[in-house]
């Protein structure tokens, strides 16, 4: 009895929780690593500029500028070097989304 109990318990509690669906974007994979320095979810906890809910064309401009040498940069060079064009617009779009 006790069994039957139990599995009846464990069906009822798996099928009465509601389920929550979280889609991971290739914007939101790639922007890991971004979180080292900038914080988790763009929000810098010291020095390091807060990214989180800049513009898009903002970022754009910005991690282009550090890939192409024609703005000034410590790392971000050696980091932005390895994204592409698309790459660098879906991080964009991530952070951009964030409030």
């Amino acid at each position: 009895m006790r069994y039957y109990l139990t599995l009846l318990t464990t069906f009822l509690l798996a099928y009465s929780s509601p389920t929550h669906t979280v889609e991971i974007t290739k914007g939101a994979m790639l922007s890991h690593s971004c979180a080292a320095c900038h914080g988790t979810d763009g929000r810098s906890p010291g020095a390091i500029p807060s990214i989180n809910g800049k513009s898009a064309r903002f970022i754009v401009d910005s991690l282009k500028g550090f890939r192409d040498g024609t703005r000034p940069s410590t790392v971000m060079g050696r980091h932005t070097k390895g994204y592409s064009d698309e790459e660098i617009q879906l991080i964009a779009d991530h952070f951009a989304k964030l409030k």
